[in-house]
């Protein structure tokens, strides 16, 4: 999808869970539109499942932020950013053999499928889905490169490469995005991130 970069930020999200650090609704709204004006391209405004206060957040940043950055929601997204003028919900499942194996108790079939599932019923609420394979680093290559295929043919439009742990190095990494990008077929049509 060319080459331009867009800067997705996570700190409404993510940097939520450092220690000691939390923020209300008018809080995050103010940095929600602190990072509208810093020319952010997406903001991930919240895990609006993880509580009522995140829910109430992530849909007061949508309806507040208008024809700015796209605003996601990770889980239980779409009642929260349905209101913004570009929508998206992210959408992951672990793919890693540790965490499918110990945390989800499944098999890497059932994630595929929970994968597949996991997209259609996003899309199904919008066109602009985010799928992040939790822990890619320490996935098997080529159960990824599976995974990847998968989101993208069902219907995702980002494709996010996390190093959830941080357990990769930079150049081993960045080895990891090279090689499915020469690998997963229609990469190209999608954003990788």
């Amino acid at each position: 999808m060319g080459g331009r970069i867009l800067i997705f930020d996570t700190t409404l999200r993510d940097g939520e869970q450092s220690p000691g650090y939390s923020m209300n609704t008018k809080e995050k709204l103010e940095m929600a539109r602190q990072l509208a004006r810093l020319g952010v391209d997406i903001i991930e405004a919240g895990f609006p499942i993880a509580s009522d206060d995140d829910f109430e957040a992530v849909k007061s940043i949508a309806q507040h932020l208008k024809g700015g950055p796209i605003i996601a929601g990770l889980a239980r997204a779409w009642e929260a950013v349905k209101a913004a003028s570009r929508p998206r919900i992210h959408t992951f499942i672990a793919t890693s053999e540790i965490h499918i194996k110990y945390k989800l108790k499944s098999t890497q079939e059932e994630v595929l499928e929970a994968t597949v599932a996991a997209v259609k019923r996003a899309k199904g609420y919008t066109d602009d889905v985010e799928f992040s394979a939790e822990d890619a680093h320490r996935t098997d290559q080529d159960f990824l490169c599976r995974v990847v295929e998968a989101a993208i043919k069902a219907g995702a439009t980002t494709i996010n490469i996390p190093d959830t742990v941080g357990y990769g190095l930079p150049w081993e990494f960045g080895e990891r995005v090279r090689d499915l990008v020469n690998r997963v077929p229609n990469i190209d049509r999608v954003v990788v991130s």
